[in-house]
């Protein structure tokens, strides 16, 4: 098979890594060792350190003090320090996990789902490049297809982000708890400072916890610094970025907690675009924003059975309201004599009566302020729960775990625009020259309807038990119904592609069910194979896009489109235990009916025409890796593999999203109050690409971080780290768009040497 057939190098330090570990079993024993905080894992009789990723199954779980140590604060830490398999699109502002992205990867905070949302003119995107990890207290990663579980959404795999409790801040026997951070990154400049503080009166518990960071531009190795389609040098821009997160937990004698969260998250960048200044604009004028702004309320009921003799064993339930909107903005300067938006004209026109002097005018080409504000935004609300049962049937144990979810969507779209056009009474003056006039601004209007969408799935799976517990059985079944309803609006019914009779109600519904089986041959081993469905209902956005270029282009959506769907097949297994534990999973899946941009016959209006539909058949197999080690005296080492490799099975092309096989391998010391950590990252290169991608070269950088906690001072810890000390050039391969000529790699590349510097105090 080629899914070994990769760069030596790597797979020889991925073998290294898992020799190590299960060599350093045979001797780690004695000495002093530094003691982690410990967390229990479900099927496991001992406890496990917090500060290494923890893997049952196709489920990763990442501990708050992984993502503290590891100095984490974004997803492009996470996969660069933590998890080789995870990946982030600085370009989409999408996860990318086994090669899929964007609204195929489902986020979940606190259990209500984040979107990934784009507007149809492709320039407002994204969503989930605005998280605090400072307000994170554990993220659970689910990995390939599973919708058994998870319902729409879960094609490449699941990120779950929980956030702090004020009983993570609190310690038995105290009433009262704080941290208090600050920090800076040369990456990009930037200064942050985050605070929580947790209190309780009985039974009462209160979390408050905000975070603030101002920086710039983040840094890259580009060195062209001209205005134009040729610069590679970031353009120069200043980002603020905000949170708030309040939680109110009251518990009630018998099991219950009923709880009440408010967040806020802001993410607002402002930069001049050098690289999108042309011949048509003022240098110095063209100013570009994106933003994202994120509101959730939601209240919470959790149950646990004090002697399990209730219906249930536990129940957790979950109702919300998430509004998500995106905004990208442009203010600039046109200058009297752009042309660049208007096709060339055989000759100039004659004289018409009542028509201005002046070649712009006579064009009816637009000068002076040009001010455009493309937004999307998705409103949701609705509950979601689950519960789990410990019962016998027969002579088997089972546990019983089922729940649903019902939600409403409410997706808008809207592009706002000022110009200074001619006033020029455009119907006298005759083709071909009027249509070259103001008129292919199409501003102030919606390019999609509002779109209320309603989705409902529920689900049941079981753990039945045999030969004394060591094999669990697991059969899960979930069934998921969706309705798309556009509303049409005034903003639409401007729009140039307006039809009535595209606005038709698009539903499906799906039955995903999943088989799973599991060996526990010792304690701390465990053996696993699994087969799971996975689906992903279309987007309000892929199904009624309607963005049009009078005589040029139109992008329109498809009413009639099918959801994705996928098989995916797993084996896997993990040996875990305080000191050391290695996990490996090869998978196998399928996936149908992916939507693709496709060219329909052009029309008198529209000499080209791209819509989406149902085609591609893929298929993505692969393989991940993941240990850790303590031995000898207070050192411990640590690995990540993942390789994946990706398809069009229909036309025999490579998928773009695919990641390079990467690999990270740490080796730290640790004292009671101080500790240092150096870890590499290493990537092969990605020569297998369709047309247009990026093929990206090899690299492998070094990182170096470090601790220390002053005894003089209680709670106290300042941490610094040194990240690619060799200042490599080098690339994330899926950041750099399809299409990017060679003369513009650099514009994406990765920063070269940085540092970083936190400060934290915990009270």
């Amino acid at each position: 098979m080629g899914i070994f057939r990769q760069n030596s190098l790597l797979l020889a330090c991925g073998v290294a890594t898992g020799v190590v570990i299960f060599s350093q079993a045979a001797f780690a024993q004695g000495g002093t060792e530094v003691e982690l905080a410990p967390v229990v894992v479900e099927g496991a009789q001992q406890q496990l350190p917090t500060d290494q990723p923890i893997q049952r199954g196709t489920e990763t779980k990442i501990k708050r003090p992984a993502i503290q140590k590891r100095m984490v604060e974004d997803f492009n830490d996470l996969g660069r320090r933590v998890d080789a398999g995870v990946n982030f699109d600085n370009n989409s502002n999408s996860i990318n996990l086994r090669g899929l992205q964007d609204d195929r990867v489902l986020t979940t905070i606190d259990g209500v789902r984040v979107p990934w949302l784009v507007d149809p003119r492709d320039s407002a995107k994204g969503g989930l490049n605005a998280f605090d990890f400072d307000s994170l207290s554990t993220l659970d990663i689910v990995r390939g297809a599973d919708s058994s579980r998870f319902g729409s959404g879960a094609l490449g795999g699941v990120v779950q982000l929980r956030t702090l409790d004020p009983e993570d801040l609190i310690e038995d026997g105290r009433k009262f708890g704080a941290i208090l951070k600050g920090g800076y990154d040369s990456a990009d400049r930037s200064w942050r400072s985050n605070a929580a503080v947790a209190g309780r009166a009985n039974d009462t518990w209160l979390l408050v916890q905000g975070g603030y960071r101002k920086g710039h531009e983040t840094e890259n190795m580009g060195d062209v610094d001209v205005y134009g389609a040729t610069r590679t040098e970031p353009n120069p821009g200043d980002y603020d970025q905000r949170n708030l997160l309040v939680k109110l937990h009251q518990y009630v004698e018998g099991g219950h907690r009923f709880g009440l969260t408010g967040e806020l998250t802001n993410r607002d960048f402002n930069y001049e675009n050098r690289s999108g200044t042309t011949s048509s604009y003022q240098e110095g004028s063209f100013m570009s924003g994106n933003e994202v702004d994120r509101k959730r309320v939601s209240a919470d009921y959790k149950f646990e059975s004090p002697d399990k003799s209730h219906f249930v064993d536990s129940a957790n339930l979950t109702v919300y309201w998430l509004e998500q909107k995106l905004d990208a903005t442009t203010d600039a300067i046109r200058l009297p004599d752009g042309r660049s938006f208007i096709p060339a004209i055989p000759a100039f026109p004659p004289f018409f009566p009542g028509f201005p002097s002046g070649a712009d005018l006579l064009y009816g080409y637009p000068s002076g302020p040009y001010i455009r504000d493309n937004w999307i935004k998705q409103t949701s609300y609705g509950f979601t729960g689950d519960g789990t049962k410990e019962l016998d049937l027969g002579s088997h144990s089972n546990t019983l775990r089922f729940g649903g979810e019902l939600y409403g969507q409410k997706t808008s779209q809207y592009s706002f625009g000022e110009d200074n056009c001619p006033n020029v009474d455009w119907s006298t003056i005759p083709d071909p020259y009027g249509p070259q006039s103001c008129r292919f601004l199409h501003t102030n209007t919606s390019d999609m309807p509002d779109v209320d969408s309603t989705f409902f799935g529920a689900f049941v799976e079981d753990d039945i038990k045999f030969f004394n517990d060591q094999l669990t059985l697991t059969p899960g079944l979930r069934f998921d119904w969706y309705q798309h309803s556009p509303k049409t609006t005034p903003g639409y019914e401007r729009s140039p592609n307006y039809d009535p009779a595209y606005l038709v109600d698009n539903s499906d519904s799906r039955i995903s069910p999943k088989v799973r089986a599991a060996w526990q041959a010792t304690p701390d081993i465990e053996l696993f194979a699994q087969w799971a469905q996975g689906f992903k209902a279309p987007s309000a956005q892929q199904l009624y896009e309607n963005f049009a270029n009078a005589g040029q282009y139109a992008r329109i959506g498809n009413p009639d489109l099918k959801p994705e769907t996928s098989n995916g097949f797993e084996i896997g297994a993990s040996y875990e235990t305080p000191d050391y534990g290695i996990s490996a999973n090869i998978f196998n899946n399928y996936y149908r009916n992916f939507i693709e941009e496709v060219t329909l016959p052009p029309t008198a209006d529209f000499p080209l025409i791209f819509s989406t539909q149902n085609l591609a058949k893929v298929q993505i197999y692969g393989a991940e890796v993941r240990g850790y080690a303590r031995f000898a005296s207070n050192w411990k080492a640590w690995g990540s593999l993942a390789y994946a490799h990706g398809k069009n099975t229909e036309t025999d092309e490579y998928l773009n999203s695919i990641p390079p096989l990467r690999a990270i391998l740490g080796l730290g010391y640790e004292q009671e109050t101080w500790g240092v950590d150096v870890s590499t990252t290493l990537a092969s290169a990605r020569d297998k690409v369709s047309d247009g991608g990026f093929a990206a070269p090899g690299y492998g950088i070094v990182d170096f971080t470090g601790y220390w906690e002053p005894a003089q001072v209680k709670g106290l810890r300042i941490q610094a780290g040194v990240y690619n000390i060799f200042d490599k050039k080098y690339w994330n391969a899926l950041d750099v768009p399809d299409g990017t000529t060679p003369d513009i790699y650099d514009r994406y590349s990765e920063p070269g040497r940085t540092f970083r510097l936190a400060i934290t105090q915990k009270f």
